[in-house]
This record gives structure tokens, C-alpha cells and sequence, in this order.
């Protein structure tokens, strides 16, 4: 067993349990501690999620920063870990997070498309540099009946939340949080800017059975994605400006705890 010095732990810097068994993973998987700011970072964080109610509805999430190897990056805050194909780590930054080639280079993050309700569901991730070209970020299906993905055309973020038909689009950002949750079966709500939720008709079909790819859609239509993603989280239905506030917050405190 290796033996992991863990500063602060059972003391001011990390006071939540789940956010505290999180950091103790990373640290084994880097094999060695966090700067105090970086597990502070990630306890308000985990805190936050927590007060403001959208903790629950995180079924499969990863902070794609902070950790000191990309081991470490792809130790799974909340659910399973994703599989790796074809990262390196010279694709990852702690500040910023791991980047994509636009070839082969994606994550399964092993939570299936239909793990969650039809009309309850959300994916969200961070962009800190976007996509060029026509690329997916995220998402399972393609323009198939019950799809879930986010893609970029022309440098427009466009989305689908279990639905063949693309519904709503973020046209005045390039960075920060991308995302989509559907509550009800008429419409799903989306990031049209940072921190800024807009609403799109659009009927719910049956889920596309598929896991949920990260830097590409799972589907036969691939566009695997040159970003650089920071974060994502998938799962039930939750507040998206709540969920994009806390991860701008987290990752900006992570930047700044790191020398």
C-alpha cells in the first residue's frame, strides 16, 4: 500500500465526506497530496452542489483539472469511471483540462444514455478552449430518435436532450459551461451563455440506448472534438445555472491554488 500525505484532512480544508473520499483518490492515483487550495476548492464545491440541490441529480462526473496526472484527472467525482482511449498525458493541463486531437482521442464515460428517465436528464461539461470546425462535445446519438449531444457548427453550440431534431442553440459564448436538462416532455432548457438558461419545444422520445461519450457522440456520426474540457457531469434533470456557477467557481479556485 502506498502511504499518502493528505494536508488538512480531518480539518478545515476538506469537511465534506464525499468530497473528502473523492480527494483521497486522486491522491492515490497521483501518489501524491493536493495543494490545500485545490482540496478546498473542490470541498465548496461538493458543499455547494450540495446547497443548492443538484448534488442528487449527478449520476457520472469528473473534474477534468486540479488532480496532478491525468490518472488522477480521470478518478470519477461522482459514478463510474470513464474508459480512456488514446490520452496521453501530455493532453492534460490542471487548470485548464485535457484537450482532444479531433481524431481518436475520446472518453466513454460509461453512463448510458438511458440510465436516467426520459424527461428527466441532464449533461453538462466545461469548455475552456472550443472546438474548431464541425465537432460533438459530448453526447450519445447522432440525429437518431431519443438522442442526447451538444455540437459545435461554425463555432454554435447546438442541442439535443432526447430528441432526434436539434433544439436549442448557444450562439454568444465560447467558453465556460455547456449543457442541457430536460424535466418535462414538451421542452428542455439549455446554456445559451454563461449562466444564462433558455427554454426549447421539443417533444421527448424513447432514450438512444448508448453510453454517453465525452469528446465525440456515440453514435455512428462520431465528430470527435479537438476542445478542451475542464468538466462534465451527466444525470437527472437540475439547475443549470446553479451547476454552471459552481464549476466556473471550482475551476477558477483550482487555477488560482495551483503555483
Amino acid at each position: 500500500m502506498t502511504l499518502v500525505w493528505r494536508p488538512g484532512y480531518g480539518g478545515a480544508a476538506v469537511s465534506d465526506p464525499d468530497a473528502q473520499a473523492y480527494l483521497q483518490a486522486v491522491e492515490v492515483a497521483d501518489n501524491q497530496a493536493l495543494e490545500q487550495g485545490v482540496q478546498q476548492a473542490v470541498n465548496q464545491f461538493v458543499i455547494g452542489c450540495k446547497n443548492d440541490g443538484i448534488w442528487d441529480a449527478i449520476k457520472a462526473s469528473c473534474i477534468l483539472a486540479g488532480a496532478r496526472t491525468l490518472s488522477g484527472a480521470l478518478v470519477p467525482l461522482v459514478g463510474t469511471a470513464p474508459t480512456n482511449y488514446n490520452f496521453v498525458s501530455g493532453d492534460y493541463n490542471r487548470e485548464t483540462g485535457l484537450v482532444g486531437d479531433g481524431s481518436t482521442k475520446y472518453l466513454d464515460s460509461n453512463r448510458n444514455n438511458n440510465a436516467d428517465p426520459q424527461d428527466s436528464q441532464h449533461f453538462f461539461c466545461r469548455v475552456s478552449i472550443t472546438p474548431t470546425g464541425t465537432m460533438a462535445v459530448m453526447g450519445a446519438g447522432s440525429t437518431d430518435p431519443g438522442s442526447s449531444n451538444t455540437v459545435f457548427v461554425g463555432g454554435i453550440a447546438s442541442y439535443r436532450s432526447r430528441n432526434n431534431l436539434t433544439g436549442g442553440s448557444s450562439t454568444t459564448h465560447g467558453l465556460g459551461g455547456f449543457g442541457a436538462s430536460r424535466s418535462v416532455s414538451a421542452s428542455f432548457s439549455y446554456l445559451s451563455s454563461p449562466g444564462v438558461v433558455d427554454t426549447t419545444a421539443s417533444t421527448s422520445e424513447s432514450p438512444f440506448v448508448g453510453t454517453m461519450h465525452i469528446f465525440r457522440r456515440n453514435a455512428a456520426s462520431t465528430l470527435i472534438s479537438d476542445a478542451r474540457l475542464s468538466f462534465y457531469s451527466i444525470g437527472e434533470s437540475l439547475d443549470l445555472a446553479a451547476l454552471d456557477t459552481r464549476v466556473s467557481n471550482l475551476i477558477t479556485a483550482i487555477g488560482a491554488a495551483i503555483p
